[in-house]
């Protein structure tokens, strides 16, 4: 393989192999990587503005059973520590978000034993009546499949009551490595690689908007994080003419802080910035049929994330009012409306805040800003 030939498959937006994802990953001069990607996306992204979001992350319940071996966020059933959020808490967060300029909630919890189909259109439900522009990001594919096996129900009747209820969206959520030797390791107790896809697939076959994820850095090989990246493109070419299928991807490193990967293990983040920045220009130019990539600020950094503004990556995610798993296992970035701004024209971009479906929104304009630090 000749670097210049891939790089020109690359720029003709063909798809690489994992054989050819890899080589590049390993033999690519970081620069030339880097400007590749940017290239790519350029074409992809012509405004060449950097969009981000305002949502809070809220979670329904703090119980699971499917024991991930990264989670800190989790808690067994009977546990003192469980909860299930009440209305009147969804009430108070709602409020605080739209008074901050938020549009929309990312709602995700565990796999609760207890918690089946009608709790969430109830929940949802409920919610779009007392706050109907409110947008409802929800669940992921490994909790849409507990749901599943709770009711004894298939993917699609599932997704259609869900959307129904008030489901704008369906996050990439779960996806963790999309291969399941390594989900029989870290997150053994969730739907296996090829049921995660399959929801998406669905989700798509019903006109539902999605997001993709990769968590990387702790079990899996350079060859099976690109094994993911193939099978995710797959899944998107495979989407209906009129669905927009996977919106954005969204790479970010394992956090290993008091995780039972790192204290039974020892699988600790070893993952470099330049490792990263790799990462995120492989996501363009192996992902050509999607449009947007996120840098992923809360896990790397405001400088490395700055970086990958110039290695493909066109969006910077949300300020994220509110999260709580990830940053249990000791992510510690924060941005607020108008630190995260100043990054990216640090950068040397423009700024657009953007909603769920990446459609431009206009400032709100009074927005009380929260007091968060990065």
């Amino acid at each position: 393989m000749k670097l210049t030939e891939l790089y020109h498959k690359a720029q003709n937006f063909e798809f690489l192999t994992v054989e050819e994802g890899v080589f590049l990953f390993e033999q690519a001069p970081l620069t030339e990587l880097m400007f590749v990607a940017d290239e790519l996306r350029k074409k992809q992204v012509p405004h060449g503005k950097v969009t981000w979001q305002i949502d809070r992350n809220v979670n329904t319940t703090n119980v699971c059973i499917a024991n991930c071996k990264f989670c800190n966020f989790y808690r067994i059933p009977g546990h003192p520590d469980a909860y299930i959020t009440d209305i009147e808490t969804y009430k108070t967060k709602i409020e605080e978000t739209i008074r901050w300029g938020g549009d929309q909630l990312l709602l995700q919890g565990g796999h609760h034993p207890e918690l089946g189909l009608s709790f969430y259109t109830n929940l949802f439900k409920q919610l779009k009546e007392l706050y109907p522009s409110i947008k409802l990001h929800t669940l992921g594919p490994p909790e849409v499949a507990h749901i599943c096996k709770l009711e004894k129900m298939s993917h699609r009747d599932v997704l259609t009551a869900l959307k129904a209820a008030g489901m704008d969206s369906l996050p990439g959520a779960g996806a963790e490595i999309l291969i399941d030797r390594v989900r029989r390791l870290i997150s053994k107790g969730k739907c296996g690689a090829q049921e995660w896809l399959d929801i998406m697939h669905e989700a798509h076959e019903l006109n539902i908007t999605t997001s993709a994820t990769m968590m990387f850095g702790h079990v899996e090989t350079i060859q099976e994080r690109f094994e993911h990246l193939v099978k995710i493109r797959e899944v998107q070419s495979r989407k209906p003419a009129n669905a927009k299928g996977f919106l954005a991807f969204i790479p970010w490193t394992f956090q290993d802080v008091d995780t039972l990967l790192a204290k039974i293990r020892g699988v600790h983040n070893l993952t470099t910035s330049e490792e990263y920045i790799r990462m995120i220009a492989m996501s363009r130019i192996m992902l050509p049929n999607i449009k947007n990539v996120q840098a992923s600020w809360l896990t790397v950094g405001k400088a490395t994330a700055q970086i990958c503004l110039q290695a493909g990556a066109n969006d910077f995610g949300s300020i994220m009012l509110e999260e709580n798993v990830v940053s249990a296992a000791g992510a510690p970035h924060r941005f607020t409306a108008k630190s995260i701004q100043n990054a990216i024209r640090e950068a040397g971009f423009e700024p657009q805040l953007r909603n769920q479906q990446y459609e431009w929104r206009v400032m709100p304009a009074a927005i009380e800003e929260q007091v968060i630090n990065y």
